[in-house]
């Protein structure tokens, strides 16, 4: 099956294969100027503060069984590392800002020093996110690294979508202490 959309005067011809786009400048205003207003706030500042007391020793073996951990207990009645991340303030803080969006937030989630989920709008696939760009671009790359991916086809949702990703420092020294990602619906920045 062929499928055409046009994003903004980006024409996208598929034959069962997502192309990626390069997100609009637009994306990357809007992260910039509405979503760290609430993305440094308090509650989320403290919630990766108090995980990197947590994970920030911990082993590559432990992170992997963690993750491994994680992925199994998705789509699970019984989720306690799930919910360690989803039951929280900051999450609770997070899904408030998706909902009050307007559908221009389809998702965000913060992670700690090592890539860890601390908190998240929503279920992720994975707990681990330091083997991804989106980490990779931003926290080891220091304060102020932002990273914009390519717009992509989400199978799970039909939609196009682009992700954001921003280093989180702490107020009180300027130091990197984790990264948020926002994923945007792309449709609505064209």
């Amino acid at each position: 099956m062929l499928r055409t959309v046009m994003l903004g005067g980006i024409l996208i011809i598929t034959g069962g294969l997502a192309q990626a786009v390069e997100a609009p400048a637009s994306m990357r205003a809007y992260v910039e100027s509405q979503v760290m207003a609430w993305a440094t706030a308090p509650v989320v500042i403290d919630a990766v503060r108090a995980q990197n007391a947590r994970t920030g020793a911990a082993s590559q073996d432990q992170i992997d069984a963690w993750d491994k951990a994680w992925r199994a207990q998705v789509g699970q009645s019984d989720q306690p590392l799930l919910d360690q991340v989803l039951k929280t303030p900051a999450s609770a803080h997070l899904g408030a800002q998706v909902a009050a969006s307007g559908g221009q937030i389809a998702e965000v989630f913060v992670m700690d020093q090592r890539g860890l989920n601390v908190a998240s709008s929503g279920v992720t696939s994975d707990y681990w996110q330091g083997d991804e760009a989106k980490f990779q671009k931003t926290f080891p790359m220091g304060a102020g690294a932002i990273f914009v991916d390519e717009i992509e086809l989400d199978e799970s949702t039909q939609t196009y979508s682009g992700q954001i990703s921003v280093t989180l420092t702490d107020p009180d020294s300027g130091a990197p202490i984790g990264a948020i990602t926002v994923g945007l619906n792309a449709e609505m920045f064209f």
